[in-house]
């Protein structure tokens, strides 16, 4: 038996053991986050929403959504433990840039076309006027019909 033969299929047990390897790691991490839940902590669960931890049990967390309502969900349904600072400033809304660093947003496409004032307000979408739309159909057919009486000059 050839070497040359069993390289594709070395090669493909080699991709399958990286791949379960790192399958494996990413649960482990999972689970590590989990367990490191505990009462008072910030959460995100994998469905996208905010909550606090009141409690954690063996399989499963209760969560507190807004003052007074709790709910019970799976450890695994947990997709983030936020630290503190992360969750305070997401429950409150608070951006993460101070004022001074918040980057602007236009409201509108008017302020993308300040300072470049052509004095004519339009913008060319590269449309003709109707009377250079005319003269060039005109031109056009009377080119045609000389082709059609002198035959096609191509």
């Amino acid at each position: 038996m050839d070497i040359a033969f069993l390289f594709p299929f070395i090669l493909l047990i080699g991709v399958m053991f990286m791949m379960s390897r790192s399958a494996k790691n990413r649960q482990r991490q999972a689970m590590e986050m989990r367990d490191a839940m505990e009462p008072g902590t910030g959460v995100r669960t994998i469905g996208g929403m905010y909550a606090e931890v009141k409690e954690v049990r063996e399989d499963t967390v209760l969560l507190e959504l807004s003052p007074g309502v709790h709910a019970l969900f799976a450890k695994n349904a947990i997709g983030a433990v936020l630290d503190a600072d992360e969750y305070e400033r997401i429950i409150n809304g608070e951006s993460p840039y101070d004022d001074e660093d918040a980057p602007v947003v236009p409201d509108d496409a008017s302020s993308l076309t300040e300072g470049t004032d052509t004095g004519d307000d339009r913008v060319e979408l590269g449309k003709k006027d109707s009377a250079e739309a005319t003269a060039e159909d005109e031109t056009k057919s009377e080119d045609s019909a000389r082709d059609g009486e002198n035959g096609s000059k191509s």
